[in-house]
């Protein structure tokens, strides 16, 4: 099932076995780093998250949570809750952010026995493709200021 909703900027499509809270989170940053978020841009509120994608208020409230914590969203007295501008941090910092991520896929791509120039390409691509969403993200933007 995916939930895109004109109130939800972002679109989940949730697979059993997953924690719902895991996967919304996913959605939510991916939505970010794809530029479909943008700083300053206005984030559904826990009510609004939890009837758009069905799912229990402490769950969306967890997944809010989570997202100030990591400094991904900000509270706005009078505004409510926006997308927080990216934190200013060293290369060396973002990498260190990705330690296990990239072991996870390490391990992932040598039990598959793909070579590094697979697993390279693999990631190219996907790269690529936020990219191209990013892109995407920002000429809608540019379209509806005009």
């Amino acid at each position: 099932m995916r939930n895109n909703t004109a109130v939800i900027p972002f679109r989940v499509a949730f697979q059993p076995g997953a924690s719902l809270y895991e996967q919304v989170v996913y959605a939510a940053k991916k939505a970010l780093v794809s530029g479909q978020l943008r700083p300053g841009d206005a984030f559904p509120s826990v009510r609004t998250l939890s009837t758009e994608l069905k799912i229990n208020p402490n769950t969306a409230h967890k997944v809010v949570t989570q997202l100030l914590n990591e400094g991904l969203l900000e509270v706005r007295p009078g505004t409510g809750t926006v997308v927080a501008p990216p934190p200013a941090s060293t290369a060396a910092e973002r990498s260190r952010l990705l330690d296990h991520e990239l072991e996870q896929l390490v391990v992932e791509a040598k039990k598959l026995a793909m070579s590094l120039e697979e697993v390279t390409g693999a990631l190219a691509q996907h790269w690529g493709r936020l990219n191209s969403s990013a892109d995407g993200a920002a000429a809608k933007v540019q379209r509806r200021k005009k």
